[in-house]
């Protein structure tokens, strides 16, 4: 499979297959794709991964294109201004938060990775259930804004706003820190919390997270007051 990522902020991912190559998305993912490919809907690994899917916050079914002839096409489309990134799961498993995966190649596995302290669970921003991402191939993930890479040493911590942290290597270890100070924590507008990680490894942070986005342009929506 050969890929190629074009669109800059607006980014697209094309994917040229041969033939028998097949690759997995979300359901609505897709952009576009050549007249031989052949698209199937199924839960993929059946119903209890199906269900797992669905507590992670993604869709319980998945969309599987297959290749009929040499050079067929599919692309899949960021859903916001971001970056699409891709990673050999083979080389670099990764834990991510459950949007942003994108597509990936048929062989590229993927579970809930659920946290494992209840405090990171509840205050670290990402929920109790995370997805990790290993097997073979090539996945590919799409960020809110611009992706920044970190590599932590052994035992460098790293501490992250809320939304940030798009997806970090098997090897880092994720927990929250409580903001020091009173006043810090009434009027700094960072919450009670940080993502803490913890290196050895690869972080990918995200520097325009979609809920941050939402909060900023609510202020300027027009209302109605006249009602």
């Amino acid at each position: 499979m050969k890929y190629d990522i074009k669109g800059g902020n607006f980014p697209v991912v094309e994917l040229s297959l041969s033939p028998g190559e097949k690759v997995y998305c979300e359901t609505g993912a897709m952009s576009w794709i050549t007249d031989g490919i052949d698209m199937q809907t199924s839960n993929k690994g059946g119903v209890f991964k199906g269900l797992g899917r669905a507590l992670s916050g993604e869709s319980f079914f998945l969309n599987t294109y297959t290749s009929t002839k040499e050079g067929d096409i599919a692309a899949f489309s960021s859903q916001v201004p971001g970056d699409i990134v891709p990673i050999d799961v083979e080389k670099t498993p990764v834990v991510a938060q459950k949007s942003v995966f994108l597509v990936a190649e048929n062989s590229v596995q993927h579970k809930i990775n659920f946290r494992k302290k209840l405090r990171t669970g509840f205050f670290g921003g990402e929920g109790f259930i995370m997805q990790k991402f290993y097997g073979e191939g090539l996945a590919f993930f799409e960020t809110d804004g611009s992706v920044i890479q970190k590599e932590l040493a052994p035992g460098e911590r790293l501490r992250i706003d809320t939304g940030n942290v798009a997806m970090f290597e098997t090897s880092v270890k994720m927990d929250t820190t409580m903001v020091k100070g009173f006043s810090n924590m009434l009027f700094g507008g960072e919450g009670l919390f940080l993502t803490t990680l913890t290196g050895p490894g690869k972080v990918w942070l995200q520097t325009m997270p979609i809920s941050g986005l939402a909060s900023s342009i609510i202020p300027f929506i027009p209302t109605d007051n006249s009602k």
